[in-house]
């Protein structure tokens, strides 16, 4: 029953996004921008975590 959820969870996120983007692309590139820049936010996050471990945890 597990694995029919997920199945199910997965087909309705599908035709979700396509449904966003058929009716309105400009709002999907929107929040395909905005998830890009999380992610770009974040490995900046993640890089400047690393390079302040790397320097021994100094301010």
């Amino acid at each position: 029953m597990a694995v029919n959820s997920k199945k199910l969870a997965v087909y309705v996120l599908v035709v979700f996004v396509l449904y966003v983007i058929i009716t309105d692309p400009a709002k999907a590139a929107d929040y395909v921008q905005i998830g890009f820049e999380g992610i770009s936010d974040a490995a900046k996050a993640l890089g400047d975590f690393a390079t302040w471990i790397a320097n021994g945890g100094d301010s």
